[in-house]
């Protein structure tokens, strides 16, 4: 059993279990989700397609990590014969989220 999922506006395929990475949410770590924005769910090759969302289909969750960051990105700019070099970089913090159950 698998859904498409919109959280923090972006689309994710979930399964139970899953450990997935999503943009930063208010919840404390340790706090449990709920997401109702169901796109797709599938069954036991079952398949429901919203228009826009499945009704009555929820995705719980509960929040691992709070403040995960991503890889390190950086942007590196150069303006050739002048001598003008500059690097900056960030990492994006982001939510590390468990699915518990797909109801």
């Amino acid at each position: 059993m698998f859904a498409i999922v919109e959280i923090a506006g972006q689309q994710f395929k979930v399964e139970a279990g899953n450990e997935i990475f999503v943009q930063r949410l208010p919840e404390a770590k340790g706090a449990d989700v709920e997401f109702n924005k169901v796109l797709l769910l599938e069954n036991e090759g079952k398949v429901k397609v919203g228009a826009p969302y499945v009704k009555g289909a929820v995705v719980k969750a509960s929040v691992i990590d709070d403040e995960a960051r991503a890889d390190k990105v950086l942007v590196f700019k150069k303006i050739p014969h002048k001598g003008f070099q500059k690097c900056n970089g960030h990492r994006q913090l982001l939510t590390k989220i468990k699915i518990n159950e797909i109801a």
